[in-house]
């Protein structure tokens, strides 16, 4: 019987806990943001290079993805509510605590370290877990919502510590940061049961309760004998590949050096920060709507058409005028493409790896994304440094996403010809 909590509800709790997940994720998504707003803003105050606030961009992006498989495992061994909540706590510990940074290791620890970690508990994974363990039906178009979150995110965060930076410095953008993790911590608490099963229900769609699924004893074992299964299959790489690209193209170059780029054209940290947050509010539109179309089409069609516009965008920018009709076509057009890779990558994952070991398997391929996020941000960083420019920085990132788009295509061939042979 459902508790009477959640008996006086007229809709499934799942729903809830959806709303939670996707405010956590927002709050993860505006940490992951910051280090674009405060890449000027350190460079003015401390004298550091391009290429040094780069890296510690980059290693966040990196132990960001490199979390995700592990942060699986705990979730499946500890519980979701305890890694969310400590997750949190740890997020406003390293952003608070660089507002005292004096020395450029100090930057490496909390904005590198410390963020990475944090944020990778509460990445992609996190709801590839909420989806499969609370959803039977609607799965892509719930993994849509959850991953629009991270556009979201960007959508309140972005703009709000680009304001904040200009006018106050970087330290009010990394406290603003801290409050709002810390903010969700009694939440969570409050509203995220584990299962679906702890307030009596069935997840959504199913016909009765799921048994309990025991938890495994090593759970870190358990993620490395996963990908150590999982690399033996042909997909996982071509999976890997694309995600990979995908980081590369999203998180460390537009994420991590779009208001950059724009202050080589004189365009002011604020506006450029809005066209952030015009791209966050298109993806949230474009990334919801890929989750129903994953429903409903064949995944590897929408992750072609997905990259191959993409790189085509990339490669066209740093060529444009950089005028207000310009800047204005790219936002609706790469924001629309932002992230809306994740439903499809997801459901393909399952398809190739089952439900059971799918959320861990995705938080391998995750990693992918992350080190992919992280070769970009590292290399535009030190090609800007070099050349003074981004195009060729954007011009590579582009012909990647061609390649992606390529790639994509043949993700589950082999598998697809096993079920056609005669029996």
């Amino acid at each position: 019987m459902p508790s009477p909590r959640v008996a006086r509800l007229r809709f499934h709790y799942a729903f809830v806990v959806v709303a939670v997940i996707f405010l956590v994720l927002l709050v993860g998504a505006g940490l992951r943001g910051a280090p674009g707003v405060l890449l000027q803003p350190l460079e003015r105050h401390f004298g550091w290079t391009r290429s040094e606030t780069s890296l510690a961009a980059a290693i966040g992006i990196f132990l960001y993805g490199l979390m995700g498989p592990f942060a699986a495992a705990l979730m499946q061994s500890v519980g979701i509510r305890r890694v969310v909540i400590a997750a949190l706590l740890l997020m406003a510990a390293s952003a608070g605590s660089s507002a005292w940074m004096t020395q450029h290791w100090h930057l490496i620890a909390t904005w590198g370290v410390l963020s990475g970690v944090a944020s990778g508990c509460v990445a992609v994974v996190l709801g590839a877990t909420i989806v499969n363990r609370w959803f039977v039906t609607r799965r892509g178009l719930i993994m849509g919502m959850l991953t629009a979150s991270t556009a979201t995110g960007a959508l309140i965060f972005i703009p709000l510590l680009a304001m904040l930076a200009e006018r106050y410095g970087f330290r009010a953008v990394v406290l603003t940061v801290a409050g709002a993790a810390l903010t969700l911590v009694p939440i969570t608490y409050w509203l995220l049961p584990e299962r679906p099963s702890d307030v009596g229900l069935a997840p959504y769609g199913a016909l009765a309760q799921l048994p309990p699924v025991a938890p495994p004893a090593h759970p870190f074992r358990n993620a490395l004998d996963t990908l150590l299964s999982a690399a033996r299959h042909r997909d996982f790489w071509l999976l890997f590949a694309t995600f990979f690209v995908c980081g590369a193209t999203t998180n460390g170059l537009v994420g991590t050096h779009l208001i950059a780029l724009c202050g080589d054209y004189g365009i002011p940290e604020v506006r450029a920060a809005g066209l952030l947050a015009a791209m966050g509010a298109f993806d949230l539109i474009g990334t919801t709507l890929s989750g129903w179309l994953t429903d409903r089409y064949d995944p590897r069609k929408l992750l072609f058409m997905y990259y191959g516009l993409r790189g085509l965008s990339l490669i066209w920018l740093p060529h444009s005028d950089f005028s207000f009709y310009s800047l204005s076509i790219f936002t609706v057009f790469y924001g629309l493409d932002w992230i809306a890779t994740v439903p499809p990558t997801l459901r393909l994952t399952n398809e190739a790896f089952g439900d059971a070991r799918g959320p861990m398997v995705f938080g391998w391929v995750v990693a992918g994304h992350q080190v992919g996020a992280a070769t970009a941000a590292m290399l535009a960083g030190s090609l800007r440094s070099v050349q003074g420019n981004y195009v060729q920085a954007f011009s590579l990132a582009g012909t990647t996403g061609l390649v992606a788009a390529l790639l994509a295509l043949t993700i589950g061939m082999g598998r697809r010809a096993d079920t056609l042979k005669p029996a």
